[in-house]
This record gives structure tokens, C-alpha cells and sequence, in this order.
């Protein structure tokens, strides 16, 4: 009927997947010239205890620390979901990235990584995504929903309808509509963790940005409500509010530049406008993400953590 290929890895599985394609060739090619039986097990024994090869399985030393583990993020074509979705792997876990940009499918291209094009507002195209990689890599263990939008800056007089509905269907209801199809799977996962991508703007919003923070406002009520009620499960939900990540697709040079003229600053000095005075990357965010998925947070849910530099307005 065929075969199912296990392994702490997405490596080590395709391992013994090869492992069973080549040896039903070689007893297919046995039986036809005659017959085919397993080797004695003292002699398996021996294979699998000799002296070097255990000496290989030594010199291998400590798994990463997602390896088992299996991911799935939004937004992951770039800026703060591609940085967070490339640590999570190279800590060991199996990634899912899913984006509206074609280019996910070719920036995670690796073994252990797929990316999928698909609109996250788009209830069909997410619920097939989603099961695209249960079906690839076996399960779900680690959510992080992260897909979201800047909205242009308009004061609330000045808002247009389609902003606010492009906010609130991209910033808030995609999430939901997530969380409804991935928790039937973090319920059978291995330490199962949501971790959702909310906004300085909760704490802080500013003016102009009515749409953006009404919406990031909601999300975080909504991780809330699904820390209160999957906890049972065992499925913690942790919520990050990072602020002023520049290196992302929404930062041009052009519009750093009009920022930082408006405050009367430069771009490097508008970069590290916090009270640390740093620059926040998308791989800050990112180690954030991978140290709530880790041992670090296993007794945590619903908390809010800043990854911002230090906003004053916050504190």
C-alpha cells in the first residue's frame, strides 16, 4: 500500500525513506533471481553496535533544540516572519512558511522548510495550506501568527472604509480563522505553543494609526481569550508587541528618511529612538519567538513581552 518515513528530523526521515525505496528494489531483484531472507539478528547486531559507527552516533553530540519539533508561521516571506521562520530551523524544527508573496516558496527551499503561497484572509486557501503541511511534515507543535499589515496613516476623521476592513481582516480576523484550524493539531503536539504577533501600537497607539492599533488591540485580546481557554490542553499563547523593526519590506529608504526628517533626526538616530537607544531587527524579534517556543517560557501563557528597546510611552 506504501510507506510512512519516521525520524527526529526532516533529514533523518528522508534518511530512512531512502533507506526503504533502495531496499524494496534490492529484494524485489532478489526474490526475482531467486529468493530473498533478512540477515540473522546477531549479524544486524553487529552492524548496528560496531565499534565506528557508534563512535559516528558520539561524535554527532547534542540535538538543536526544536529538532522533533514542527512550525508553522504567516507572513514568512520576509521581514520579521522569513527571520523567524529561518532560526526556528536552523534550531532544529521543520517549517511551514506561509505568505501572499510568491517569493515564500523560493526563499524556504531547503530540506526541512516548505514555503506556500496563500492568502491568510482567504478561509479555503489557509485551511488547505494548513493541512499541505500536516500532511508534509506529520503534525504541529509551534504556531507563530505573525501576518499583518501597516495601515496607511489617517486620523480617524480622515479613515477610509477599506483601510479599516484591510486592518481588521488581515491584523485580526486571519488570526482567528487560524487559531480555529491549527488547535485540533497543537492538541496533539509536543509541547504545543501559539505565539501571535501584536503591536507596541496596544500599549502605546499613536495618532493616525486608529486602524492598525484597533486591530492589533484585538488581536491580543483574542490570544488572551486563547490562552484562557487552551490552557487545559496544554497549548500556551504568548503574545510579543515589537516596535520600530526597520528592516522590513514596509520600511523603505524613503519613507525612514521622511520619518526621521519629521522628528528632526537622522535615519540613525530614528533607528534608535528608545530609551536603550538600539536598533530593534526582525531577528530580535525572532529570538524572542524561538525562546517562547523553548524551555525558557514552558510555564508561561498569556503574557506580553516588548521587544521595542524601551519605550517610555509604554513604561
Amino acid at each position: 500500500m506504501g510507506t510512512v518515513a519516521l525520524g527526529p528530523s526532516a533529514k533523518d526521515a528522508a534518511i530512512a525513506a531512502d533507506i526503504v525505496r533502495h531496499t524494496g528494489r534490492a529484494i524485489q531483484w532478489a526474490e526475482a533471481l531467486g529468493g530473498w531472507r533478512a540477515l540473522p539478528e546477531e549479524d544486524l547486531f553487529e552492524v548496528e553496535y560496531w565499534e565506528l559507527e557508534q563512535a559516528k552516533l558520539k561524535a554527532a553530540g547534542a540535538s538543536p533544540p526544536f529538532q522533533g519539533k514542527i512550525a508553522l508561521v504567516t507572513g514568512a516571506a520576509s521581514g520579521i516572519g522569513l527571520a523567524t521562520a529561518e532560526m526556528l530551523h536552523r534550531q532544529g524544527a521543520a517549517v511551514t512558511g506561509l505568505d501572499i508573496n510568491p517569493a515564500v516558496t523560493r526563499v524556504l527551499q531547503k530540506p526541512g522548510m516548505l514555503g506556500l503561497t496563500c492568502d491568510v484572509t482567504d478561509g479555503g486557501a489557509l485551511k488547505e495550506a494548513v493541512e499541505t503541511a500536516i500532511r508534509q511534515f506529520g503534525g504541529l507543535d509551534i504556531v507563530v501568527s505573525n501576518a499583518g499589515i501597516f495601515s496607511p496613516s489617517e486620523r480617524l476623521e480622515e479613515l477610509s472604509d477599506a483601510n479599516w476592513e484591510q486592518s481588521l481582516t488581515l491584523n485580526l480576523t486571519s488570526h482567528r480563522m487560524l487559531l480555529e484550524l491549527v488547535i485540533p493539531y497543537l492538541r496533539l503536539g509536543f509541547d504545543p505553543t501559539i505565539i501571535v504577533n501584536a503591536s507596541k501600537n496596544v500599549p502605546a497607539p499613536g495618532p493616525g494609526a486608529g486602524a492598525y492599533s484597533v486591530a492589533k488591540a484585538g488581536l491580543t485580546q483574542l490570544a488572551r481569550v486563547a490562552a484562557l481557554e487552551l490552557a487545559k490542553d496544554g497549548i500556551r499563547v504568548n503574545i510579543l508587541h515589537p516596535h520600530a523593526v526597520f528592516d522590513t519590506a514596509a520600511w523603505t529608504q524613503e519613507v525612514l528618511e521622511a520619518r526621521a526628517k519629521n522628528y528632526g533626526m537622522t535615519v540613525d538616530q530614528y533607528k534608535r529612538n528608545n530609551l536603550l537607544g538600539v536598533e530593534v531587527t526582525s531577528q530580535d524579534v525572532a529570538a524572542l519567538v524561538c525562546a517562547m517556543a523553548g524551555p525558557a517560557f514552558a510555564k508561561t501563557t498569556g503574557a506580553q513581552v516588548p521587544v521595542d528597546g524601551g519605550s517610555d510611552r509604554v513604561i
